[in-house]
């Protein structure tokens, strides 16, 4: 069962550090809770989100994406942004926008936790995807001590 109360502390504490457009390392993130073995029509609701503005029926194809599973094959879409995987792992995988009008470019983080699908969205290249690797592995640390 999920912590409600723990969760929205939780991220509101790990937003307020790493989200933002001046220093940040992150510059959009979405918690989405996400039970890859519940029925599909039951859809992911949008547990937080910052950076971004969203509803749940504009999550369903990067849903079905990641419910595929054919993150080396597909792209997917959030918001405007189309993305490319570019490096998988077990739970975890990064992504570069191929669609960005940014001259150093976009990319995504989408780490899978217990209960949460966490997607985090920086601007820039190598330095900035490790500063925001570093954030993202942070939160899921702290959903992972409550097994969320």
């Amino acid at each position: 069962m999920v912590d409600w109360g723990f969760t929205h502390r939780a991220w509101e504490k790990w937003a307020s550090i790493n989200i933002g457009s001046s220093g940040e390392p992150l510059k959009a993130a979405l918690l989405l809770n996400y039970d890859p073995s519940g029925p599909s029509r039951l859809m992911s609701v949008i547990a937080e989100q910052q950076g971004i503005k969203v509803k749940p029926v504009d999550l369903y194809p990067f849903l079905d994406f990641i419910r595929r599973n054919n993150l080396h094959t597909e792209c997917f879409l959030i918001g405007q942004n189309e993305y490319l995987a570019t490096s998988i792992h077990e739970h975890w995988f990064c992504a570069r926008c191929v669609n960005t009008s940014k001259p150093a470019g976009e990319g995504a983080i989408v780490m899978q936790t217990a209960a949460f699908l966490l997607v985090a969205m920086y601007e820039g290249s190598i330095g900035s995807a490790s500063r925001a690797m570093a954030a993202v592995d942070q939160f899921a640390w702290q959903l992972s001590r409550r097994n969320l």
